[in-house]
């Protein structure tokens, strides 16, 4: 997808120093594999997300990208750490009356729109049935919403008796979004909503989401591997390597300028639009492998494929500083 394709909100572009909506503070989840091992996905995460703003978070598969927007949703419980909400500490487990209660400001869009719709309901029984459990609205009340969602996502009220199969993946994820965001939320995870979609309508739905950020003043955490789009929707970018941040920064500065070499890995992996250029410049493949989850040494779990390691690299885990331009990275390069 071409930079040209994605429209940037301006809210999304100008993120307004004031208290955070969301507050993470050493966020870490461990899953049992077997009788004796643990796999640390997300290990002592910390970072803010301030109100009518989209923070983008990066990583490869399997960095914990989404064990993240999960464990903020409470569709994982915690381990240990904590999740703020307006100041309030939500809960590390959730309940049923804890869905119903959060399910009014949290919201998340799924990356598979043909995994995450009911295929045996119709799309007007879709979009009503968060407005039904969470209770708002009487019937006729929540028909209406229906088919205002509807037009928002620029599909039509005739859709309403048709099921999910009857749709293209790009209309599919058109009613993700119109489910999520009905109820109003104050704060969405958009678990990489357009990589199960063609490169034709990814940026379509890249556009409909920035117009109802900046319309809605939604809170966004952007979750996704292409750092380009990204770059056009956020105002922060958070950088993950297996399960810890190690870089967060202004999104264009963080692009421009990356600090930490895994984010300048990820960025020169970025393919150039022009093929003969791409040619040219040739694969840049990461060396080294990526280190075992159920094995993780003392020290930076980057060193193994960084071309820049030092000795004490490998012995010790660089803290996740902040550099006096209000970023943030983990890398001794910069203690």
């Amino acid at each position: 997808m071409s930079d040209k394709s994605v429209n940037a909100p301006d809210s999304a572009k100008s993120a307004p120093e004031a208290a955070p909506l969301l507050r993470i503070e050493h966020l870490s989840k461990a899953f049992r594999v077997g009788k004796q091992q643990r796999m640390l996905a997300v290990d002592d995460v910390s970072f803010d997300i301030p109100a009518h703003s989209v923070v983008g978070l990066v990583g490869e598969s399997g960095s914990g990208k989404t064990t993240l927007g999960k464990l903020l949703m409470g569709l994982h419980s915690k381990t240990a750490g904590a999740v703020y909400l307006h100041g309030e500490r939500l809960p590390n487990r959730y309940r049923g009356a804890d869905f119903r209660r959060y399910g009014r400001h949290m919201q998340m869009i799924f990356q598979d729109p043909y995994g995450s719709l009911n295929p045996r309901m119709t799309v007007e029984e879709i979009l009503t049935e968060p407005l039904r459990l969470l209770q708002l609205g009487a019937a006729r009340e929540r028909r209406d919403k229906v088919v205002e969602w509807l037009l928002k996502v620029n599909l039509h009220p005739s859709h309403l008796s048709r099921y999910p199969h009857e749709f293209s993946g790009g209309q599919r994820q058109r009613i993700g979004i119109a489910r999520a965001l009905i109820t109003a939320p104050d704060f969405v995870v958009c678990d990489e909503p357009v990589s199960a979609l063609d490169v034709s309508v990814q940026a379509q739905i890249i556009n409909l989401l920035g117009d109802l950020q900046a319309s809605m003043g939604l809170t966004l955490l952007f979750i996704a591997h292409d750092l380009s789009m990204v770059r056009h929707i956020s105002a922060t970018m958070v950088v993950m390597y297996m399960g810890s941040i190690v870089e967060q920064g202004p999104a264009e500065q963080v692009f421009t300028s990356p600090r930490h070499p895994y984010t300048r890995a990820l960025i020169e992996a970025i393919p150039i639009p022009d093929p003969e250029l791409e040619r040219q410049r040739g694969h840049r493949l990461l060396p080294g492998e990526v280190p075992s989850p159920l094995a993780l040494g003392p020290g930076c779990r980057f060193a193994g494929r960084c071309s820049q390691v030092m000795p004490h690299c490998r012995q010790q885990r660089p803290p996740l500083l902040d550099q006096t331009d209000g970023s943030r990275v983990a890398c001794f390069l910069y203690d």
